[in-house]
């Protein structure tokens, strides 16, 4: 989703400031301490903001209809905020896509973007934010999104927690899904697996088995200096192994996703390159124009879809 339906909401909720913020003082949540390097954060989702052409065409494609488990679907969240996206849903992540222009302000600009890592057990957002502070990020942003499925009525979706409310194009934050989200049946969402299960496989259906993508295992995004340097501490909290790259950028890894930030000025931003794991091996190479990128799918298990810089 949007970073703005985020991170914007904190300034007129009050909650925002509270909660998970206090909750992070303690102990860390598997009682390892602070030198712990479990991983608590995996890939969840992203989000970038393409041309008008190419949001267009991947709206209409019949080919991602096959592909994908793919949606187009407009969700209601805190404060009444709304946006409309084009999601391709897999196991455990997803994608989701924006055209210029179809949310307000700057992150619906060309080459908004933003990064979603979460929580597989409950109560490990509380040891994220407890490992940012440690890492010298005084005041991490704490923030509780909710989700209305059409009656008025909100629901609590999942915590947030960012390492600031500046950006210029791109953020990431920390997630964790809630108990009550599960609970309601309009959720659509599986049992528990094991005590304190809030993972993704939860929380996505199983639509995915009736198409070719299965996760994402890669995902390149062009970012501002300034949006990489807020977004590194996250990554690394969360238990990503970071490493820099020549050129600028990092390397995140970690949980079956790999995260690539390359740095850039602002007008060059955007997402670049996903990479998709299949259900079953393809014997063939096809090759998908969609407006101004193109997927490739196989040979064997692996997909690539690459975005054209149009700056």
């Amino acid at each position: 989703m949007p970073l703005r339906r985020i991170v914007h909401m904190f300034l007129v909720i009050a909650v925002a400031l509270t909660g998970l913020a206090g909750g992070a003082t303690g102990a860390a949540a598997d009682g390892t301490g602070s030198s712990s390097n479990r991983q608590l954060l995996y890939y969840n989702h992203a989000y970038g903001v393409l041309d008008r052409e190419t949001a267009d065409a991947i709206e209409h494609s019949a080919y991602l209809r096959d592909f994908a488990n793919f949606q187009v679907r407009t969700t209601t969240g805190a404060g009444g905020e709304t946006w409309t996206g084009r999601y391709l849903m897999g196991r455990e992540t997803y994608l989701e896509l924006f055209g210029v222009g179809d949310v307000p302000g700057q992150d619906g600009k060309l080459g908004a973007g933003g990064l979603g890592i979460s929580a597989e057990r409950a109560g490990d957002l509380a040891t994220v934010t407890r490992r940012l502070r440690e890492q010298g990020v005084p005041e991490p942003v704490s923030f509780r999104q909710t989700r209305d499925f059409g009656d008025g009525v909100a629901v609590p979706w999942f915590d947030a927690v960012f390492t600031s409310a500046q950006y210029d194009a791109f953020g990431a934050w920390g997630m964790e899904y809630l108990p009550e989200y599960f609970a309601d049946p309009r959720s659509n969402t599986e049992p528990a697996a094991r005590p304190g299960d809030v993972g993704r496989e939860r929380y996505l259906s199983d639509g995915y088995r009736d198409h070719l993508m299965r996760d994402v295992t890669s995902i390149r995004l062009a970012v501002t200096a300034r949006d990489l340097a807020g977004t590194v501490p996250l990554l690394r909290a969360g238990g990503f192994a970071v490493r820099e790259v020549a050129g600028g950028g990092v390397v995140a890894q970690g949980g079956g996703t790999t995260v690539r930030l390359d740095s850039v000025a602002r007008e060059r931003a955007g997402l670049r390159q996903v990479e998709f794991s299949l259900n079953r091996p393809v014997a063939y190479r096809h090759e998908e124009r969609i407006g101004r990128s193109t997927l490739v799918v196989g040979p064997g298990t692996r997909a690539v879809w690459t975005f054209d810089d149009v700056a």
